[in-house]
């Protein structure tokens, strides 16, 4: 047949026809592009953020979405009292990772979409909201799943997303230009599925279950992005939850076999993490071969966080720093329906001695130093490059901060 071509056992490629010059110029312009595209991609000076998430990334979309009359705990003080001296939404005292990403990349803090006013969103936008899950709400409720948090899944996220267009960028060529220039954050997401399961008294074994349902959603919403034009995305696993102070409160026991000598976390539900993280890193790696020309970079939570309980001296931490800096009651600082924000809990002194914050969120001092170890430090994987970024992002984050980072 001409044109036809054959490749040998040995792997060299045989060309049957006067035609072969000219589709081996065609073949070595396509490998070409691939190999430009991925050098291209290895650093990128972002544009532009995009975030999909749940709490551990919302900068005020819960309170955006909430009846003005009845705004959620975190619309009161001591939330945002560190950095902003006020509410914002933020489940923290302070800044969270998105944050300090976003001032690496020298732009203004990326403000929440839903219920925004006169918001600028000429550097980014946030689509991540307080308890949202992975997957749909009817699919959990059909689960026995049932929570009243919230039903903004990651799929309502992304729907949102993609109906604000118009809005955000314009045409549709400036809108791939915008996405393919952006850094979008993936999360995290898909820890309220597993804690809704956890809360309820579900079995380790049915939340499991879960997992390979949360990690095919995280993986179809990069596909469809990569097929808007997304080429760098950063997406975290798991954090180590057995360190969580809501866990060690619920799961509380007097076999301290259950806890870690050094750290004093639960052993199993930190397995538990790992192996949502695992099989996410599985499946980055999968989807990563299968799009060679696009950065999928894993964000190492469950480690980025583990290391400031193992030796929280090194970071300025307390001792043991598993108690809540804003809670009431308990070993841990933390009683159920008593809710940092509300006039019977009240906030510890130094926010910035604690790795805790309400029980189940980090402070801003937590958040600062897993950014710093994921933006500059062991925690990406593969890890970033900036060099081609200017010497002043180079050189964000102490120097002390980064050698603690790089020695663990």
């Amino acid at each position: 047949m001409e044109g036809a071509m054959e490749i040998t056992s040995s792997g060299t490629i045989c060309m049957a026809s006067t035609d072969s010059a000219l589709l081996m110029k065609k073949l070595l312009i396509f490998f070409l592009s691939i190999f430009c595209v991925n050098s291209e991609t290895q650093c990128r000076n972002f544009k532009w953020i995009i975030s999909f998430g749940d709490s551990t990334a919302d900068t005020g979309n819960l309170v955006g979405l909430s009846d003005p009359k009845n705004p959620p705990h975190v619309a009161f003080p001591p939330y945002g009292r560190t950095f902003f001296h006020h509410p914002t939404g933020r489940f923290s005292d302070g800044r969270l990772i998105i944050d300090f990403i976003a001032e690496f990349l020298g732009f203004p803090l990326v403000p929440p979409f839903y219920g925004s006013k006169n918001a600028n969103f000429d550097k980014g936008v946030n689509f991540a909201v307080g308890g949202a899950t992975a997957l749909e709400r009817s699919f959990l409720e059909e689960k026995g799943f049932h929570f009243p948090y919230t039903n903004v899944s990651l799929g309502v996220q992304l729907t949102s997303f993609k109906k604000s267009l118009p809005n955000l960028c314009g045409s549709p060529s400036d809108c791939r230009d915008m996405i393919e220039n952006a850094l979008i954050l993936m999360g995290g997401i898909g820890g309220n599925d597993y804690n809704y399961g956890f809360f309820l008294g579900k079995s380790i074994e049915e939340i499991k279950e879960l997992v390979p349902l949360v990690i095919n959603t995280i993986s179809s919403t990069i596909s469809e992005l990569i097929g808007m034009g997304g080429r760098t995305f950063l997406v975290p696993g798991e954090f180590s939850i057995g360190c969580s102070v809501v866990y060690l409160t619920l799961y509380q026991t007097s076999n301290m076999e259950e806890y870690d000598s050094l750290t004093g976390c639960l052993k199993w539900l930190n397995k538990f993490g790992e192996y949502h993280s695992y099989q996410l890193q599985e499946e980055l790696s999968r989807l990563q071969k299968l799009y060679p020309h696009v950065n999928i970079i894993y964000a190492d939570y469950y480690n980025a966080l583990l290391s400031l309980f193992q030796e929280p001296a090194k970071f300025g931490f307390m001792k043991r720093p598993l108690s809540a800096c804003c809670g009431f009651g308990g070993p841990y600082n933390f009683t159920f329906g008593k809710k940092c924000g509300t006039e019977v809990v009240e906030c510890c002194n130094d926010p910035s001695k604690h790795v805790a914050w309400d029980g189940v969120h980090l402070t801003e001092a937590a958040y600062r130093l897993m950014a710093e170890s994921i933006l500059k430090g062991p925690y990406a994987i593969p890890r970033f490059d900036w060099s081609c970024l200017s010497s002043e992002i180079k050189n964000y984050g102490s120097s002390d901060t980064e050698s603690s980072l790089m020695n663990n």
